[in-house]
């Protein structure tokens, strides 16, 4: 670890509040020529209403077009962040379909960037974006910072993530090793009869099993259950 990274990680092992580890990535960023950075963090549960929370040092006036325009549904760096891990760097054909977000952006000095993404085994997703007004990222400056970005992208997730809130699995109970095993079997498409044959058990036993994995995920069917436990990566 050199010390422009140790001397990142004191700064976020004292920030509390989500302002604060604002305030210490924006620092970070700068440092890294970068004058704006945002974060947003996607929770994929319940699926009718994924939650999505965001903090950015832009402009306010910026930020609030971005939401009463619905941007966030169509800007296509969220639509890559929240399916790939790979940086994305901004550009005139990325935000080809979104036009007028791209021109509004730039407007408020939103004309360089990035954005990268990390996933969390529980489903959620944190995507850091680093911005600028000027000075086009070139594929040198790229080979050079791209050690530091990548581990900034990381360190902020973390830090954001032990400030805004807790992961979807707090207050599920865990499910035990059988219950997970049956519920594979499940999502294979096996019946109860099937799934009992397979491992050796009684129909009862395995119905016994799915009514206790329903209640501790708090679902009313195993369908539900499934869906619940894949997007939680408990069947991973």
């Amino acid at each position: 670890m050199n010390d422009w990274t140790q001397d990142v990680v004191g700064r976020l092992a004292e920030a509390r509040e989500p302002a604060q580890v604002l305030t210490q990535i924006s620092a970070a960023a700068r440092s890294l020529g970068f004058e704006h950075c945002a974060y947003g963090l996607r929770v994929f549960v319940p699926f009718t209403r994924p939650e999505t929370w965001m903090l950015s040092t832009y402009d306010e006036r910026w930020n609030r077009r971005y939401m009463d325009a619905g941007y966030l549904e169509i800007d296509p760096t969220v639509v890559h962040g929240v399916r790939s891990r790979e940086p994305l760097v901004w550009s005139d054909e990325l935000f080809r379909g979104a036009a007028r977000m791209w021109d509004e952006a730039r407007s408020f000095g939103l004309r360089v960037g990035l954005a990268q993404s990390v996933f969390e085994a529980d489903g959620r997703v944190g995507m850091l974006s680093l911005a600028r007004s000027s000075e086009p990222l070139t594929s040198a400056e790229m080979r050079t910072k791209d050690p530091m970005l990548q581990w900034l992208v990381s360190a902020a997730h973390r830090a954001f993530c032990r400030c805004c809130g807790s992961s979807p699995l707090a207050g599920l109970e865990p499910l035990t090793s059988r219950q997970i095993e049956i519920l594979r079997w499940t999502a294979d498409g096996k019946t109860s009869d099937e799934t009992a044959e397979i491992l050796g058990l009684s129909k009862t036993t395995v119905n016994y099993h799915i009514r206790n994995i329903m209640i501790a995920l708090r679902v009313n069917n195993k369908n539900s259950a499934v869906a619940l436990a894949s997007r939680l990566g408990i069947l991973n």
